[in-house]
């Protein structure tokens, strides 16, 4: 049972960068924050109810489907960011993908550890990502760390969603 939480905990440490990256725009605001966490957290609950369902009609190694998922989210992460200047839709899209990002975590993670998984899972998730991008949104608005490029965050967001992919794929997890 340690082993999802652990997991929700570790593999949200992408949201401190996203978080980060919101933080040095001027046009995003706190409450912008709080309501995308708010709306993660909805998504977080219906990925584990969604991932209960799913599981038995899933005939595919969960793991790469959960794995090339991320890969892909972290590439858009990365990818993102040269696609356009910092606008009120691009702070909407980062806040999309944040969201449905921590809903694929709380599913790929139900599904990895079923039938260990419980409320917890998605808890932890939604939690984390809340503490880790609200703690990095008030870093970004101090004098040294406003000298960080946008573009840094969005590049280590996405290298964090890579690797969590990768590990979905490559590393075996016993329970």
């Amino acid at each position: 049972m340690f082993l999802p939480i652990l997991s929700g905990l570790i593999v949200s440490i992408d949201a401190f960068f996203i978080g980060l990256s919101l933080g040095l725009q001027k046009k995003c605001r706190f409450l912008y924050l709080a309501i995308i966490n708010a709306f993660l957290f909805g998504l977080c609950m219906l990925g584990f109810v969604a991932a209960g369902w799913l599981y038995e009609f899933i005939e595919l190694d969960v793991d790469l489907i959960v794995g090339f998922s991320f890969i892909a989210l972290g590439l858009w992460c990365i990818f993102q960011n040269f696609w356009g200047k910092s606008s009120s839709k691009s702070i909407i899209l980062v806040g999309l993908v944040m969201s449905v990002e921590a809903m694929m975590l709380t599913m790929g993670i139900t599904l990895i550890f079923l039938p260990y998984s419980n409320l917890l899972v998605p808890i932890t998730v939604a939690l984390a990502h809340f503490g880790y991008s609200v703690l990095s949104f008030f870093l970004a608005r101090t004098k040294y760390v406003k000298q960080i490029p946008v573009v840094a965050s969005h590049i280590v967001s996405g290298l964090a969603l890579i690797v969590y992919g990768l590990m979905a794929i490559f590393v075996e997890i016993t329970l």
